[in-house]
C-alpha cells in the first residue's frame, strides 16, 4: 500500500487524475482487514479526508467518471472478490468526534455508535441507550436508519450533516432524510459527514442498566465474537426474519467456509477463510428456500459493494 498526499506521481494510474487533497490516498488497499467479515478484494484508491471540508473539495474537483464509494468501519458490510474501482471514502480522526451540548450530542460521522452510548452514559443522558446495540458508525446508522431494542436513529436524530456528490456542504433536518425501517431517501453520493442527537436528562444508574442489559442480550444472542456482518436481512413486514431462516431449516447451513450462525440465524458467518462469493452465494441460498418455504422473499440489509472475482481482471 502507498500513502499519498496533495500530488500524486504521474504513473497513468487512477491516482494521477485525483484532485489535491489535505488528508490521505492510499493505493491498492486490501479491503477485507477493514471488515468484520475479513473478506472480500481490495480497493483501488482509499481517500481519508481530514475535514469536511476536505471531503467536500474532493468530491467538486474529482473526475466525474470516477465512481465513489463510502465506508465505515465494515460491520455490515460484504466487499466483493474483485474489490471496488474508483475512490473508497473512509472517515476517520476528526470524523470521530463527540461532544456533549445539554441533552444531546454531536457526533462525527465516524463515531461508534457505541461509543456514542457511552458518552451520553457520562453525561447522564437517556435515550441513545439502543446505540450500545448498534455494530458500526453514525455515518451508517444515519444511511440505514440503524436500530436495535425498540428504538431507530430518527427517533433522536434532529439533523445531519451531508456532502452532496457535487461538493456541497449542507445541513439536513431529520424530516428531509425520509428514514423509514433500515432505509433512507438521500441519493446514495451524499456522504453523511455529522448528526445532532436528541436525547433527554436520565439517572445514570439507570442508563447504565439499560446499557448493560442491551450489551447482555447481544452477547447471549448473537454471534458477537465470529468474522459477521451483522443482520443479514431485514425483517420483513410483521415477521422475523430468522424466524423464517429457521423454518425454511438453515440454520447451521454452510457454503465453503461460509456458515449460517447456528445462534442466530439472521447472521453469515466467515468460520476462516471464507471468500465473499461463498458468504453472499450462501445468503442467496438462504433467501431461495426461505422463498419456496414460506413464500417471503427476504431482503438484503447487509451492503454489497464491489465486483466479483471474474470481474477482476484477474481471473
Amino acid at each position: 500500500m502507498m500513502a499519498l498526499s496533495a500530488s500524486p506521481p504521474a504513473d497513468g494510474s487512477l491516482i494521477t487524475r485525483l484532485p489535491p487533497v489535505r488528508g490521505r490516498y492510499a493505493v491498492d488497499v486490501d479491503l477485507a482487514a477493514v471488515t468484520w467479515f475479513r473478506a472480500g478484494g481490495r480497493a483501488e484508491v482509499v481517500f481519508r479526508p481530514a475535514d469536511a471540508e476536505d471531503l467536500a473539495r474532493f468530491l467538486a474537483e474529482k473526475p466525474a467518471d470516477v465512481p465513489v464509494t463510502v465506508i465505515g468501519v465494515g460491520s455490515n458490510l460484504l466487499v466483493r472478490d474483485g474489490g471496488v474501482a474508483g475512490v473508497v471514502v473512509r472517515l476517520v480522526r476528526s470524523f470521530a468526534t463527540v461532544s456533549v451540548e445539554g441533552t444531546s450530542l454531536r457526533c462525527g460521522a465516524g463515531a461508534l455508535d457505541s461509543a456514542v452510548s457511552e458518552t451520553a452514559l457520562r453525561a447522564g443522558i437517556a435515550g441513545l441507550e439502543f446505540l450500545s446495540g448498534v455494530p458500526g458508525t453514525i455515518g451508517g446508522a444515519l444511511r440505514m436508519n440503524a436500530g436495535a431494542y425498540g428504538r431507530e436513529t430518527r427517533d433522536v436524530l434532529v439533523e445531519a450533516e451531508v456532502v452532496t456528490p457535487a461538493g456541497e456542504v449542507r445541513r439536513l433536518p431529520a424530516a428531509a432524510l425520509g428514514l423509514t425501517y433500515r432505509h433512507c431517501a438521500l441519493e446514495e453520493g451524499v456522504i453523511f459527514t455529522a448528526a445532532h442527537l436528541q436525547g433527554e436528562a436520565g439517572d445514570p444508574e439507570k442508563i447504565a442498566a439499560r446499557v448493560a442489559e442491551v450489551k447482555a442480550s447481544r452477547s447471549e444472542t448473537q454471534p458477537v465474537r465470529a468474522r459477521t456482518g451483522g443482520s443479514t436481512f431485514k425483517n420483513p413486514p410483521g415477521a422475523k426474519a430468522w424466524e423464517l431462516i429457521d423454518r425454511a431449516g438453515c440454520r447451521g447451513l454452510t457454503l465453503g467456509r461460509a456458515q449460517v450462525s447456528p445462534l442466530h440465524c439472521n447472521f453469515l458467518i466467515n468460520t476462516g477463510g471464507a471468500t465473499a462469493a461463498e458468504l453472499e452465494a450462501l445468503g442467496e441460498e438462504v433467501r431461495r428456500r426461505v422463498r419456496e418455504a414460506t413464500g417471503v422473499d427476504l431482503e438484503w440489509e447487509i451492503r454489497r459493494i464491489g465486483r466479483p472475482a471474474s470481474e477482476d481482471g484477474h481471473d
